[in-house]
Order: C-alpha cells, then sequence, then structure tokens
C-alpha cells in the first residue's frame, strides 16, 4: 500500500508544482515575473500532484494531435514536467503517477501519450519507445556557399519576438506535417514565449513568403557574443516549411546573417537535404544524432487503425501491455489497414517495441535481431519493414 494521494491539481496549485518540478532539474523557481508568463503554460486539469501529505511528486499534460503515417490526426497528450522530490524518490511515487496518468488518458479517449525524456532508462517500463529521432548539424557559415541551381523565390520577412508570437501559430498550422509532427495548442506557445522572453540573447523570427502566402518559418538567437575568443554562433530553434524554396530561402537568409561564424540547427529530421544545398557538403558537419519523442500507444487498435500502411503480405502481430491489458491481443496488419484477428501471430511484440515501430523510425526486423521481437515466422519481420516503413523520416520538431 502506497502511503501517498495522486490527485489532479487546482490552477492554484500549478505554481507548487512548478517549483518542485523545477528543484528536480536543478533549476532555480521561477520569479513572480517569469510565473505570470509560465502559468500560461498549464492546461487546466492537467497536472497531477502525488502527496505525502504535502506535494512531493508531479507530471503534466496538455492535449494536441500527432500525425501518423498517412497524413491522419490523433488525439495525443504531450507528458512534461515530470519529477518526485528527492527524498521521495525510489518509493513508487513516479510510477503511481504515471500510471494514474495513463489509465486518465484512456479514459478520455487519447490515442498517445508523447514525452521527450530525460533519463532514457525510465520511460520503457511505462510502454514509451523511441519514436523518433533527430541530428543536429553544422554549417561554416564564411566558407558555406548555396549551389547555383537551388530553388529561388519568394520573400523572408524579419520579425521581432512581439511580432512573431502574433504570426508563427497561424503559418505553422497552415504548413504539411510529416509523421510524427503535433498541432501546438495555445499552452505550448505560450511555453515557447516564455522560453523566448526569459533568455539574454533576443529570439528573433523569419518568415518565408511564397506565391501563395507563408510556406515556412524558422526562430533563431546569436550567442558567443561575451565568451572569448568571441566565436559567434547562430542558433536556429523552430525551422518549418511547406516547399523547397521556403528550405532554401530560409537557409541563404541565415548563411547570410553578418558577425556570424557558424550557424546550429538543432535536432533536425534524420533525412533533411542541407548537404544537397551546398556547393560543398563538407562545410556542414553532424555534432549528434539523439533521440526526440518517445510516445506511448494508449490505444492500440485505434492507433493501428489510424495509420497508413505500405504494399506488403499481410502481418498477424500479437501485442503485450501490462499496464492497459485491454490493449493486447492479435492484430492484423495489411495495406488496406489494421484490425484485430484470431489468427496466430508471426510477430510477438510489447507495446513498447510497437511504438518505436509505428512511426518507422526503427525497422520491425533490426528490433527481431536485438532480440526485441520474437519471430515466429522470419518472413513476416521483411513483410513488416514495408508495411510499416515511411516515404520521409519521421520526426516531430516540437518540444515541450
Amino acid at each position: 500500500m502506497s502511503d501517498f494521494e495522486i490527485r489532479t491539481l487546482t490552477d492554484a496549485e500549478h505554481r507548487a508544482a512548478s517549483d518542485l518540478f523545477r528543484e528536480t532539474v536543478h533549476f532555480r523557481p521561477a520569479d513572480d515575473a517569469e510565473w505570470e508568463r509560465a502559468a500560461r503554460a498549464y492546461q487546466p486539469g492537467g497536472t497531477l500532484g502525488a502527496f505525502d501529505p504535502e506535494l512531493v511528486g508531479t507530471a503534466r499534460s496538455f492535449d494536441a494531435e500527432l500525425t501518423v503515417p498517412g497524413g491522419a490526426r490523433l488525439p495525443m497528450a504531450g507528458v512534461t514536467s515530470v519529477g518526485v522530490r528527492a527524498d521521495r524518490t525510489r518509493r513508487g511515487v513516479m510510477r503511481a503517477l504515471l500510471t494514474g496518468q495513463l489509465e486518465g488518458f484512456a479514459e478520455r479517449g487519447v490515442v498517445f501519450a508523447n514525452l521527450l525524456a530525460s533519463e532514457a532508462s525510465i520511460y520503457g517500463r511505462f510502454g514509451y519507445g523511441l519514436a523518433t529521432r533527430s541530428r543536429t548539424y553544422s554549417v561554416d557559415r564564411h566558407r558555406a556557399r548555396l549551389r547555383p541551381e537551388v530553388p529561388v523565390g519568394g520573400e523572408v520577412e524579419l520579425l521581432d519576438l512581439d511580432r512573431a508570437v502574433e504570426v508563427l501559430p497561424a503559418v505553422y498550422e497552415r504548413l504539411p506535417h510529416r509523421p510524427g509532427m503535433m498541432t501546438r495548442p495555445e499552452v505550448l506557445w505560450r511555453f515557447y514565449e516564455n522560453q523566448a522572453r526569459r533568455h539574454d540573447q533576443p529570439t528573433k523570427a523569419l518568415v518565408h513568403h511564397g506565391p501563395d502566402g507563408p510556406d515556412g518559418f524558422a526562430t533563431y538567437r546569436v550567442g558567443g557574443l561575451h565568451a572569448h575568443p568571441w566565436t559567434k554562433q547562430l542558433e536556429v530553434g523552430h525551422l518549418f516549411t511547406g516547399s523547397a524554396a521556403a528550405f532554401a530561402g530560409l537557409w541563404r537568409f541565415l548563411l547570410g546573417v553578418d558577425l556570424v561564424d557558424r550557424v546550429v540547427a538543432e535536432e533536425r529530421p534524420l533525412d533533411e537535404p542541407i548537404e544537397l544545398l551546398l556547393a560543398d557538403h563538407r562545410r556542414s558537419s553532424v555534432d549528434r544524432i539523439a533521440d526526440e519523442h518517445w510516445i506511448r500507444l494508449v490505444d492500440v487498435p485505434r492507433a493501428l487503425a489510424g495509420r497508413e500502411y505500405g504494399h506488403a503480405a499481410p502481418v498477424v502481430l500479437e501485442v503485450v501491455d501490462p499496464l492497459l491489458p485491454g490493449n493486447g491481443g492479435a492484430y492484423r496488419i495489411t495495406p488496406e489497414g489494421a484490425e484485430r484477428t484470431d489468427e496466430p501471430a508471426a510477430l510477438r511484440l510489447d507495446v513498447t517495441t510497437l511504438a518505436m515501430v509505428y512511426l518507422g523510425t526503427w525497422r520491425p526486423s533490426a528490433l527481431a535481431d536485438a532480440g526485441r521481437i520474437e519471430v515466429r515466422d522470419p518472413a513476416a519481420a521483411v513483410a513488416a519493414d514495408v508495411l510499416f516503413g515511411t516515404r520521409v523520416a519521421s520526426w516531430s520538431g516540437t518540444y515541450f
């Protein structure tokens, strides 16, 4: 029996939850001015607290939609600010918070939970799997040149932060979404605004205007202005485009900003073609490949039925989900869709591994080779690679 209570926090308790979470990641509490902005990033009714008897743990969420292969958008909950006070760790507080949160999502009809993991070893036991990855790369601004055939067209408008706050949400919403991208509710845009306003260096925004209106945007700031040897670095935060001309146009602007030595694009898609734009592809270099989003299939039948599949022979999967056992059972996956079945399964996997497969980031055959999938028919693993594959790399580009 646990000796703590789990319940939904009132709006008046959100600041205490914020202070507790910031303490767990070794940040100072928000001062009054910052909290006034940060409070707008809390969705009412979206924060859980663990009490023993005072607040000792918290987990927060907000509602959005996740784009799945084929373009459909399904309900998701973004999970963030998960923390347990240092003197109450390893006593089941986090398990109670995350299990209660998942049960609440299931009751509300949420299909996915989605988070960015501070530690990679924690969330797999709750059914979250690493579903998207990203790369961070740098471009030598002094020596990089775009190839002459790179698309041209459109205009780039420079915005200050106040104007960006007004303009960017609508631009983001109208852009095409690749698998793994998500809608951005107002609470998330308020979170970004707070981050930008508390930063020492000003945030700038660019909007690319194509023939049919805005078709891309980027945000950036310049660092290194006060530290020897004063190597200045332009850091790209958000960058989303709906056309090749917008991608090229934004990069043409970024590489033309004066008093900058290199441009760093953080957490970009694995297949983003920056090298193909450059006359010398070695002027760009990959700094790291890293985790991006971890997803949890809260409603496996709806998730499997909601995405598009490649053209291959049908495969029957057996899914195991200890925390939400209603998800368990066999599913027949075909190019036409997915549904429950009584047929014998060719592949058996847990819900964590299914999350890794779902957006196409990991091939089922590779996970089988690693021992993550039990293979009863070797041909099925190869067919599953095609069924779950995607034309472009899945990626979110949204942090929280």
